[in-house]
């Protein structure tokens, strides 16, 4: 006799709870849109099939822009789901968060835009987003990280 018990989870939801007392098991829609499923570097971890352990100990050791540049590649490869820039295709839009550091004003480290090349690049390929709209919500959404990446 066995103790299991196979329950099909219905497409499009996840398990949001399970109360042992009673059995029953709460299931919550799983959100469609990559910036409703990402919301902290957790989320990042988990878009991208790792753990947070795994995550950590292959951090260890390493500077601290290191750390963050290792952050920000695991940004990219989340939010763009699979796409990879297309370097031999100068009509293929590549974009990345664009920061304006230390401004007379004393804003110091503030998200101010994005930014679209064809055919030349300022930031590495594995650092590209392939929307306008993704660049700017990961850029606003991890600027500390991108502070710690390019100014530690």
């Amino acid at each position: 006799m066995s103790n299991t018990l196979k329950i099909n989870i219905p497409e499009g939801f996840e398990i949001d709870s399970f109360e042992a007392s009673t059995g029953e098991i709460k299931f919550k829609a799983i959100p469609k849109d990559i910036k409703e499923r990402i919301t902290n570097l957790n989320d990042v971890i988990r878009e991208n099939g790792k753990t947070e352990e795994e995550f950590r100990e292959s951090c260890k050791g390493l500077e601290p822009d290191e750390v963050a540049y290792k952050m920000i590649k695991e940004i990219v490869k989340a939010f763009n789901e699979g796409w990879v820039p297309d370097w031999t295709n100068s009509n293929e839009g590549k974009y990345y968060p664009w920061f304006k550091m230390g401004s007379p004003s004393g804003g110091g480290f503030s998200f101010d835009g994005y930014d679209y090349w064809r055919t030349y690049s300022y930031v590495g390929s594995r650092l590209c987003f392939k929307s306008a709209d993704l660049a700017k919500h990961a850029g606003q959404l991890f600027e500390s990280i991108y502070k710690d990446f390019l100014t530690v």
